[in-house]
């Protein structure tokens, strides 16, 4: 359970690691797109750390195929965000269309590279490994959806030129990187 906490908050892959920060601030301005999305990486998330565990575990490890690991982990997280692409595709097609080019940009989101070497690093158990998923999942989706609603909240104020656009975004995300260090102790990821 310290897992799962610890990755959603004080292990949080975005604003503790800085993983996955380019479709983070990009689809960040308009907070229905950015919980699809955040919806779409927990999805992704989840499937790839599991998929992964196992054919690290189960097939490479016995056959002595350890040193792929990075190809083979790249080749599930295409094969699995491919799958919830179509899937989107077919049945949330306002969403796909909005999300445009960053859906299929999950594939080299380094948050999901970065959560099954991660769980490999820190040889995780398969309980471990999906309470590790979720839990980055979970704390993705957290961060993208508090940004994106803070972010539509501002849309209509003036700000001065120096910090219009992606200046300010940056300092929202600064300052929300502070506030999950204030987590710090709380929950301790090994």
């Amino acid at each position: 359970m310290v897992i799962f906490l610890a990755s959603i908050f004080t292990s949080n892959m975005v604003l503790s690691n800085f993983l996955g920060m380019c479709s983070f601030i990009s689809v960040s301005s308009e907070y229905k797109t950015a919980s699809g999305l955040g919806k779409a990486v927990l999805l992704v998330m989840v499937f790839t750390t599991v998929f992964n565990w196992l054919i690290y575990h189960y097939i490479m490890i016995p056959l002595g195929l350890d040193y792929l690991r990075y190809l083979i982990f790249i080749i599930v997280i295409a094969a699995t965000v491919q799958i919830i692409e179509m899937f989107m595709d077919r049945y949330l097609t306002d969403l796909h269309m909005k999300l445009g080019i960053f859906l299929p940009l999950i594939t080299v989101n380094c948050a999901i590279l970065g959560i099954s070497l991660f769980m490999i690093i820190r040889s995780y158990s398969f309980l471990q490994t999906l309470l590790f998923g979720i839990g980055s999942g979970l704390g993705w989706w957290l961060a993208i959806a508090a940004l994106a609603a803070i972010r539509e909240k501002m849309a209509g104020n003036e700000l001065p030129p120096g910090l219009a656009g992606p200046a300010i975004t940056f300092i929202i995300t600064g300052i929300m990187a502070l506030a999950f260090v204030g987590f710090s102790g709380i929950f301790v990821v090994m």
